[in-house]
């Protein structure tokens, strides 16, 4: 029994744990077989290594556009195949005859005689000599090619070379035959034209199969390789510019050393090497959390939504690499600091984005062009969308984030290469197709907010409107309340503008901080009037249970219509762990003696955990109390101020939330002069 309670009371820990672990694991999988090439180079730059000696054989690889050229020189030699049916001219004959055979017999009646016979042998002469050449089928492949173009001409077995001119083609078998018969005497040669000239088809196809087979032998027989470099060889010493030639060697070098790493028996090692670097990133990650917000790391959703972000992005690029690496800047890597920002704020977009592309630079060619493109790119990415209010804004963003793929791209290209020469251009399209899937972000952002239950400016921006439905209901059933939650809303607003914080977050926050009163408006005194006070009849501990029930009402209702979860928190922590005073006092009055209760009188939690719930929970405070003063000068404002947020401080109610004793400072003179100024208060100008 006792190990069920540890367990229950350290679940939230127990599953953070988990979520981390878990991720750790998911992520090394997507992680290559073959260890990583040690050394960093880069071409027409100095090798900053000791001497590189081959440590074993291993041919030179050719580069990929040599290999282009090459299989482009043998495809425009290629000749193509083409095959001869022999059925067709068998058909063509069979009907030929049977067709000559009616027209005679209707023109002449005999079909035996000489001229008969003359007749037939001339056609089928013709027949054969045409269908012996070929008439060949013309596609593309010849297009614009001269007579003196070789093909290959399949008959059976055998195939030979053949000029295009030693084929005929359905005109100039036809002229052939028109030729021919007007040549010949004694037949006739308007029966004979006639029938001829439907004996013509083609009989010669381009044989798709065999001329796909010979180009597939053509690539099989390109060497991929240029030559060998023998065990003990020095490759390039320290300091020696990196040329084109050094460079297909070492890259030769690296494919060969990684291929062998990954076959043996190190890569035990190696994937252990993949933990121990994945672990101290995700760690990092978590000490980061641990140390500027907790209210993240407490909350297992918030955990699980970034830890998710993170490995969708690190399989996403996995994916793309093992399909073809020329992709990798398709992958849209600056979503990641989108998406954090606009849930968060831009310290954990930076720090998420920076831990993602760190952990996918173990992944990818060139790490550090990587990184340092990536890195920029979503810097400009958290920079355009800091103040997030309008849809266009992604819009402005993509073009920015392409801007700054293209300009950096070339910044590095012109480094290494002191040209433009070598740029490639294809990268652009990357870049752009990269930039536009940020657009994406919008309906993505729709997504989480619904499964997450998080917010953004955009919806912040509707739930602060007056006209929503929970909003209006709080009007029509709390009118009051309404009234003293905009005036909330207005200090809250105010003093974190000037703080710094999410001024929408607590304006939202503020609006609907009370919403809980609208179950029994009349028992809380905003609401009250003509004299009438429900809680005369009650005792002073209902009536202590009805004021704090107000916090759990409000909180089943914002989750009734699916309020964000940092509106919430609003509700939870604006009377944090204080008590009701009043009814607290009364109860110790008229009953003198008994001892107290306490926690019938104390709000249950918890207390405010970040800047804009402390300024709330200040706010709400003081907002209350300055409708019960009997004068509202200056000097009485003043006072009222200080003691109302100085009594939160001593019951520790700030503890949690990273507000500090300057910014304190700053609320009360704030809440000071916008109260001075509802109340219409002149200031006291010395004579």
């Amino acid at each position: 029994m006792k190990l069920l309670s540890r367990l229950e009371e350290r679940y939230s820990d127990i599953c953070k744990t988990f979520l981390f672990i878990l991720s750790i694991v998911l992520i090394v999988l997507q992680f290559p077989h073959e260890g990583k090439f040690k050394y960093e180079f880069q071409k027409s730059k100095p090798w900053m290594h000791e001497d590189l000696i081959a440590p074993f054989d291993f041919a030179i690889l050719k580069s990929d556009d040599s290999i282009a050229t090459e299989k482009a020189a043998a495809y425009k030699s290629m000749k193509p195949y083409f095959s001869v049916n022999n059925a067709v001219k068998v058909e063509k004959v069979k009907s030929f005859r049977k067709e000559f055979d009616l027209k005679w017999a209707a023109k002449y009646g005999e079909k035996n005689g000489k001229r008969y016979k003359l007749n037939y042998k001339t056609a089928l002469s013709i027949i054969d000599t045409v269908y012996k050449k070929g008439i060949i089928q013309l596609n593309d492949t010849l297009d614009n090619k001269a007579g003196d173009y070789v093909i290959n001409i399949v008959t059976g077995n055998i195939a030979e070379e053949k000029e295009l001119s030693e084929l005929f083609n359905i005109q100039t078998a036809d002229d052939y035959i028109v030729a021919m018969v007007n040549k010949k005497f004694s037949i006739d040669k308007e029966l004979l034209l006639s029938l001829l000239e439907n004996t013509i088809s083609q009989n010669v196809f381009y044989d798709e199969n065999i001329t796909g087979e010979y180009k597939q032998n053509i690539i099989n027989n390109i060497s991929i390789t240029r030559g060998m470099v023998q065990k003990g060889e020095r490759i390039i010493s320290k300091g020696e510019l990196v040329t084109a030639e050094k460079f297909y060697v070492i890259e030769s070098m690296k494919k060969e050393y990684e291929s062998q790493i990954g076959s043996s028996s190190k890569y035990y090692r190696i994937l252990l090497g993949q933990i121990v670097l994945v672990c101290i990133s995700i760690i990092v990650l978590l000490l980061f959390l641990m140390s500027f917000r907790k209210d993240i790391l407490y909350d297992n959703k918030k955990v699980f939504f970034i830890l998710l972000i993170i490995f969708f992005m690190v399989l996403l690029t996995s994916t793309v690499i093992k399909l073809d690496v020329k992709y990798l800047y398709l992958v849209p890597l600056c979503i990641i600091p989108v998406i954090i920002r606009v849930f968060f704020d831009t310290r954990l977009a930076l720090f998420v984005h920076l831990v993602t592309i760190i952990i996918i630079g173990f992944l990818v060619p060139n790490s550090f062009e990587f990184v340092f493109l990536q890195l920029i790119a979503g810097i400009i990415a958290i920079v355009s969308i800091v103040n997030l209010r309008k849809r266009s804004q992604f819009f402005y963003t993509t073009i920015l984030i392409f801007t700054t793929y293209s300009a950096t791209y070339t910044g590095i290209t012109l480094m290494q290469e002191g040209s433009l020469a070598n740029i490639n251009s294809s990268n652009f399209i990357w870049f752009a197709g990269s930039s536009f899937f940020i657009l994406f972000s919008y309906p993505l952002i729709f997504v989480f907010e619904k499964i997450f239950g998080f917010a953004t400016d955009v919806s912040l921006m509707e739930l602060s409107d007056i006209n929503s439905r929970l909003l209006r209901q709080l009007s029509s059933k709390a009118p009051a309340t309404l009234q003293h939650s905009l005036q909330v809303a207005n200090l809250s607003e105010e003093a974190i503008y000037v703080i710094g914080g999410n001024t929408l977050l607590v304006r939202a926050g503020a609006l609907y901080h009370d919403i809980g009163k609208m179950d029994m408006p009349l028992y809380f005194t905003e609401n009250q009037s003509a004299g009438i006070n429900p809680h005369d009849e009650l005792t002073s501990e209902e009536s202590a249970a009805i004021i704090i029930s107000h916090v759990i009402k409000g909180i089943e209702l914002a989750k009734k219509y699916n309020l964000p979860e940092r509106i919430i928190d609003f509700i939870r922590t604006h009377h944090g762990t204080r008590k009701t005073l009043y009814f607290y006092n009364q109860f110790i009055r008229n009953n003198p003696g008994e001892p107290v209760n306490e926690s019938k009188f104390t709000y249950h939690g918890p207390i405010p955990f970040s800047k804009e719930t402390a300024v709330l929970m200040m706010a709400d405070a003081v907002e209350a109390v300055s409708r019960t003063l009997k004068k509202t000068d200056e000097e009485a404002i003043n006072t009222m101020v200080e003691n109302v947020i100085n009594m939160q401080i001593e019951q520790k109610q700030f503890m949690n939330s990273d507000i500090t004793f300057s910014d304190v400072a700053l609320v009360k003179k704030i809440f000071k002069k916008k109260l001075l100024n509802m109340f219409h208060v002149r200031i006291e100008y010395p004579a």
